[in-house]
């Protein structure tokens, strides 16, 4: 079994928590909170990626 790349897991929770606030925002009717959310979800999931590809260029995935 491989071994679980925390760094990946800890992008995974926090892109879905922002998902998550995105939804709760919505559900506030606050545009200023969606906004964010989304710029955080865009932010995390990006950084997340870079991170990703570094790891696979390394031979680590």
């Amino acid at each position: 079994m491989k071994q679980i790349k925390w760094v990946l897991l800890f992008f995974a929770i926090a892109a879905a928590t922002c998902m998550i606030g995105i939804g709760i925002a919505i559900g506030e009717r606050s545009f200023i909170g969606a906004v964010a959310s989304i710029a955080a979800l865009v932010f995390i999931m990006g950084f997340g990626f870079k991170t990703k590809k570094k790891l696979r260029e390394r031979g680590e995935i």
